[in-house]
C-alpha cells in the first residue's frame, strides 16, 4: 500500500521519502525532472545541515562524494579585507561545500535499494485529488499520464514556485524586496590559495562573491538590484567588471584566466512563508512552504531538516492521526525557519546599506584595522544560529537504529 506520495525529489523530498521507506512505509516519490542538473543549486552544508543528514544516519554516504572543506570568510570593502573568520568558527566542524547533484543521485541510488518505495521519474503532477468536493480532504494526486496515486497522505516538496501549493489554495506570504543576482563560473583547474574560502566583494556600488565551488570551478555572482535589467556586456567586459570587485592579487589571477568564464546566467529568488504549510491530506516541506534566500545556503540545510522532523512525526502516526501529525511538523519547524529568515535578511540589509553607500564603503576601507574587529564580532553573532540552527530543532535522537 502506498503510505505516501511525496512529490518532488529536491533535498527535502528525496531524504523524507528515504526516512519513511527506510522505516518500511510505501512510498512513491514523483518527479518532472528526468534528472537533478540545475543550473543553481547551494552546495554548502553548514554544520546544521550536516547535523540533519547524521540524524538520516547518511555520513558515510556524504563522505563518499567529491567535496571540500570551506576554509573561511572573507569581507573585502573596496579591495582591502575588512575581516577574515576562519572555519569551522567554533563548530565541531567547518561548512562543506558538496556538489548538491552528486548528493541527489547517492541518495537516490540508496532509496532505489528500499523495496516499499516506487519511483515515478519524468512525471509531472497534474492535479490533486479530493476525497468528494473540491475543498474536502485532499486524497492523491493525478499525474500528467492520467495515473492516480492515492495514499494516507500528500506531501509536497516541489520548490518555491510549488504547484501543490497553489493548488491547496495555501497563500504564500513574500518578503520585499526579493533577490536578483548573476551567477558565473569559471571552469577548473585553477591556482589554490586564492578562493578556498568565500568572499565577499564589495566596491564601486556594487556586491558580488567569489568562491571555489565543490568541484574545483571558481563560482562568481553579482548581485543586482530585483527586477533590474541585466546590463548588456561581453563576456570580456564582465570579467573587468568582477575583477574590479576584488582586491588586486586576486584580480590579476582572475583575469589571466577570464578567457575561460561562463555566464553571465539570471537566478531570481522571491523569499517567503506560506501562511498554512498543511490542510487535510497534505504537507508542504522545504521551499514549497517557506522559499529561503541564498544567503548562507539555507536552502538545502533547512530542506534536510525539515525532511527529519517530518519523518519523525509521520512515521509514527496511524492513518487516521496524519493529518495532525503534519500540524505538528509545521508546528516544531516554523520557529527555526522564521528565525534564519530574519537573519538572512539582516544580512542582506547590512550588505546594501554598506555597498549602496560610498561614504560607508570608504570609511569601513579606510579604518579597516580599527573597525575590522568590530564588525567581524556583529558578522560572527549572526552566522552562529545561520550555521547551527535553533537548539532543539531536531529530534533529540536519530529516527530509530535501522536508520543508521
Amino acid at each position: 500500500m502506498t503510505r505516501f506520495v511525496v512529490v518532488g525529489a529536491g533535498p527535502a523530498g528525496l531524504s523524507l521519502a528515504y526516512l519513511l521507506a527506510k522505516q518500511g512505509h510505501g512510498v512513491a516519490l514523483v518527479d518532472a525532472s528526468t534528472n537533478f542538473s540545475r543550473q543553481f543549486r547551494g552546495d554548502a552544508l553548514m554544520p546544521c545541515g550536516l547535523e540533519a543528514l547524521s540524524h538520516m544516519g547518511l555520513t558515510n554516504l556524504v563522505a563518499e562524494l567529491p567535496q571540500r572543506p570551506l576554509q573561511d570568510w572573507s569581507v573585502w570593502i573596496e579591495g582591502r579585507r575588512l575581516f577574515r573568520v576562519s572555519e569551522p568558527m567554533g563548530s565541531l566542524q567547518p561548512c562543506r561545500l558538496v556538489a548538491q547533484q552528486q548528493l541527489l543521485e547517492a541518495l537516490l541510488e540508496r532509496a532505489l535499494q528500499l523495496p516499499t518505495l516506487q519511483w515515478f521519474q519524468g512525471q509531472s503532477v497534474q492535479n490533486l485529488l479530493h476525497a468528494g468536493e473540491p475543498g474536502d480532504r485532499i486524497s492523491g494526486v493525478q499525474l500528467a499520464d492520467g495515473r492516480r496515486l492515492e495514499p494516507d497522505l500528500v506531501v509536497g516538496c516541489d520548490g518555491r514556485q510549488s504547484l501543490l501549493r497553489r493548488l491547496a489554495g495555501l497563500k504564500l506570504n513574500s518578503q520585499a524586496p526579493g533577490l536578483d543576482l548573476l551567477w558565473f563560473e569559471l571552469p577548473a583547474p585553477l591556482p589554490s590559495g586564492l578562493w578556498e574560502g568565500f568572499n565577499t566583494l564589495v566596491a564601486g556600488g556594487q556586491i558580488g562573491s567569489a568562491c571555489l565551488g565543490a568541484n574545483g570551478a571558481l563560482q562568481l555572482a553579482w548581485l543586482l538590484q530585483p527586477g533590474a535589467p541585466v546590463p548588456r556586456r561581453e563576456l570580456n567586459g564582465w570579467a573587468e567588471q568582477l575583477a574590479a570587485l576584488m582586491p588586486e592579487g586576486m584580480a590579476a589571477v582572475f583575469l589571466q584566466h577570464a578567457d575561460r568564464l561562463e555566464g553571465p546566467r539570471r537566478v531570481s529568488v522571491q523569499v517567503g512563508l506560506a501562511e498554512r504549510w498543511q490542510r487535510p491530506g497534505l504537507l508542504l516541506l522545504g521551499d514549497a512552504a517557506h522559499p529561503m534566500s541564498p544567503v548562507r545556503a539555507q536552502g538545502i540545510n533547512m530542506a534536510l531538516r525539515d525532511s527529519v522532523v517530518a519523518a519523525h512525526w509521520l512515521s509514527r502516526a496511524s492513518a487516521a492521526g496524519l493529518d495532525a501529525a503534519a500540524v505538528q511538523v509545521e508546528r516544531q519547524r516554523r520557529a527555526e525557519i522564521q528565525r534564519m529568515q530574519r537573519l538572512q535578511q539582516a544580512e542582506a540589509s547590512q550588505g546594501h546599506r554598506i555597498g549602496h553607500s560610498a561614504l560607508l564603503r570608504h570609511s569601513l576601507a579606510l579604518l579597516s584595522p580599527v573597525l575590522g574587529p568590530v564588525a567581524m564580532r556583529v558578522w560572527q553573532q549572526r552566522q552562529k544560529p545561520l550555521r547551527l540552527g535553533l537548539l532543539g530543532a531536531l529530534p533529540a535522537a536519530a529516527l530509530s537504529p535501522s536508520i543508521s
